[in-house]
């Protein structure tokens, strides 16, 4: 065997190597600046330890802060290690489990031996933490045989750790990292060389939380740890500023301001939708029919329960089964958990999607190509039995409603369906307020239905219709997320970008071969021979209840005048003018804008108040002077000072704002 190997680098250029050369080695030989940078390295795509030798011809990337995702995945990685080190420092006994990086920083998961730790913990594991940091401790991956492995987690009383080791699959290379001499994890890495390569200034312990272990109800309660991490100080002020902001708008924080909607636990994971939440909701849906209609969708409303047969056929059964609301909840089963049913009705479903449903509605009658595309749209409301502790406000529940649409179609009309599609959801997310979003294509899962020819053309397709579109660029935000597929489908997800920066999975587009074929739908070819349409499975809200959460927080709860619950108030500075303010009303009424009166006996400055944090996007100040001279005095939600014009200009004026964008001239 050689004892040389060939390292090829990014720049095209070639490097003979001493087999067992580390990438730290190979940095210093190009130069001491990029020695110093280097955090890891890339080796043959794989990230990997800096100081982990290559025993073969490799393509090598070394990885820099300049790689911001790589760097970022290492950081909170190694501050994951720190964490849990200096909680065992500080707490003699505590068990140690599993440590993840997060999208924004990282967690850990603890088995104490007396207490669940609070917050109160955090200020001093902070500081034990950056204490470990400061030491500079190396970061050295060692392999370790099982069996060794296992007797020594049993050793220490780390029975978590010894469990996890012991169900491994047989040959897998176990690892571990020791931080210095005294503490090590077991890890698959990569970690950064040393603790000190962490800026101690940029992370922070954030909240604490129950788990159990291994996400399982039936298992122990852990208590778990979570931080946010970062790569310098900057980054960290950046991103607590952004959970400042964020908290101000709490959607479910607004809502209650705003008098929208409420969420309680007689029936949970369901939202109570207020009068004004609910117009709200109107508006949304009218100016999404509306659009639909334009673009040539026809309407449907199907069944919320279904027999249990049909979402066999579909799949949707063996994928979704424990998060379905069965009737009954309890039927004989086989050991697969495939229900025994000895006919129609024995076991039903309240849906957890429209599809199948929509595939029945097709097969009614014959089909010709000359029918196709059919595109066929659902406000359907759905259920999913969520678990518990992934509720979240109006975010995510139990019960919601879809804007959710399939398209039949020819595979000769799949582009230019697709092409539509984007402009459609282009448009409506711009009406919305959204200018920023960025396109995923997510790729066939491991775990799917259809032969691997079928994804390969489903998943061309999806590709050449985001070119045509011309959207497949840099500025969209293009990526290909492999195994992200649906089980049925490869599918085009669209991630709106709020107004602080959050990225928010919304839209999805799946071109499906699968369904139709299971589900035996089928439409007369040309060649008067039955075909398999293509069923493009499509949304562009996702859904009502979490869109209508993410336009509050988008807004901070000051929607554009046409969504807008209340549009206008007209609040008296005295008494005498109670009577004019209800005629102002009146007349703002009969133009269509919504508005309300406030005369009750308080200051102006009160009700200014009042309905600035029920974010009032116009209030309408009428006192005697305005009664005598038939005007209003117009103050405008985040706007200094006010405008005084007569009642006529002034709907002129609201009613030129509350024109939805779609109506609009």
């Amino acid at each position: 065997m050689s004892e040389m190997i060939t390292i090829s680098l990014p720049d095209g250029s070639v490097r003979e190597m001493a087999r067992g050369t580390t990438p730290a080695e190979v940095a210093a030989a190009i130069g001491p600046g990029l020695a110093k940078a280097a955090l890891a390295a890339r080796v043959d795509g794989e990230l990997r330890d800096i100081g982990r030798p290559i025993e073969h011809d490799a393509a090598l990337a070394l990885v820099t802060m300049r790689d911001e995702a790589d760097a970022l995945e290492l950081v909170r990685h190694d501050f994951a290690h720190v964490l849990a080190e200096a909680v065992q420092a500080l707490f003699p006994g505590t068990q140690i489990t599993f440590g993840p990086a997060t999208d924004d920083g990282f967690y850990y998961d603890f088995a104490p031996k007396d207490r669940a730790f609070t917050e109160e913990d955090l200020p001093a594991i902070e500081e034990e933490m950056r204490r470990i940091i400061a030491a500079d401790k190396p970061l050295v991956r060692e392999v370790w045989p099982r069996e060794t492995l296992i007797a020594r987690w049993r050793e220490q009383g780390e029975t978590f750790k010894a469990e996890w080791a012991a169900e491994l699959p047989e040959g897998e290379e176990l690892t571990v990292y020791r931080s210095g001499g005294d503490w090590f994890d077991m890890c698959r890495g990569p970690h950064l060389a040393s603790t000190g390569k962490l800026d101690p200034a940029a992370f922070r312990l954030t909240r604490v939380s129950g788990a159990y272990w291994r996400g399982d109800q039936k298992n122990a309660m852990l208590s778990r740890i979570y931080g946010t991490g970062w790569l310098n100080r900057k980054q960290l002020d950046a991103h607590l500023l952004r959970l400042e902001e964020a908290a101000k708008r709490d959607h479910r924080k607004i809502g209650a301001e705003m008098d929208l909607f409420h969420l309680q636990q007689e029936a949970h994971g369901s939202v109570f939708w207020h009068p004004k939440g609910y117009i709200v909701w109107r508006q949304l849906e009218a100016y999404m029919r509306r659009r639909l209609d334009a673009a040539g969708y026809v309407e449907v409303k199907t069944p919320q329960l279904m027999d249990a047969t049909q979402w066999e056929r579909s799949g949707h059964w063996g994928k979704y089964r424990e998060n379905m609301f069965v009737v009954p909840d309890e039927i004989p089963s086989t050991e697969d958990d495939t229900p025994v049913l000895s006919g129609a009705g024995d076991l039903m479903a309240l849906k957890p999607m429209n599809c199948p449903a929509h595939v029945l509605i097709f097969k009614q009658g014959i089909t010709s190509y000359r029918e196709l595309p059919i595109r066929m749209a659902e406000f359907g409301c759905c259920h999913r039995n969520e678990p518990h502790g992934a509720l979240h406000g109006i975010m995510r529940v139990r019960q919601f409603t879809q804007d959710d649409a399939h398209i039949f179609c020819r595979h000769d009309q799949l582009i230019d369906e697709i092409v539509a599609f984007c402009d459609l959801l282009d448009s409506v997310y711009r009406h919305l307020g959204f200018e920023r979003y960025a396109i995923k294509l997510a790729l066939r899962p491991e775990q799917r239905f259809g032969s691997d020819a079928d994804w390969d053309k489903a998943e061309e397709i999806l590709r050449q219709a985001v070119a045509k579109a011309g959207r497949a660029t840099a500025d969209y935000g293009w990526e290909e997320l492999p195994g992200e597929g649906a089980f049925y489908a490869p599918k085009l997800e669209f991630h709106l970008t709020d107004a602080i920066g959050r990225t928010w999975q919304v839209g999805t587009i799946q071109a499906d071969t699968v369904l139709p074929e299971r589900l035996d739908a089928s439409y007369v070819g040309e060649d008067g021979a039955r075909h398999r349409p293509v069923m493009l499975h499509r949304a562009i809200l996702g859904t009502f209840e979490r869109f209508i959460g993410i336009l509050i927080e988008h807004h901070a709860g000051r929607f554009p005048l046409w969504l807008a619950p209340v549009q206008a108030v007209v609040a008296t500075i005295v008494s005498d003018a109670d009577g004019y303010a209800e005629d102002v009303v009146a007349q703002l009424t009969a133009a269509g804008l919504r508005a309300e009166t406030d005369t009750r006996n308080e200051k102006i400055n009160y009700k200014v108040r009042e309905h600035s944090l029920a974010k009032v996007p116009h209030l309408l100040v009428v006192g005697k002077r305005e009664a005598e001279e038939g005007t209003v005095a117009i103050r405008t939600l985040g706007r200094e000072g006010q405008r005084v014009m007569s009642v006529a200009e002034a709907i002129a004026l609201l009613n030129a704002e509350a024109t939805p964008p779609d109506l609009a001239r």
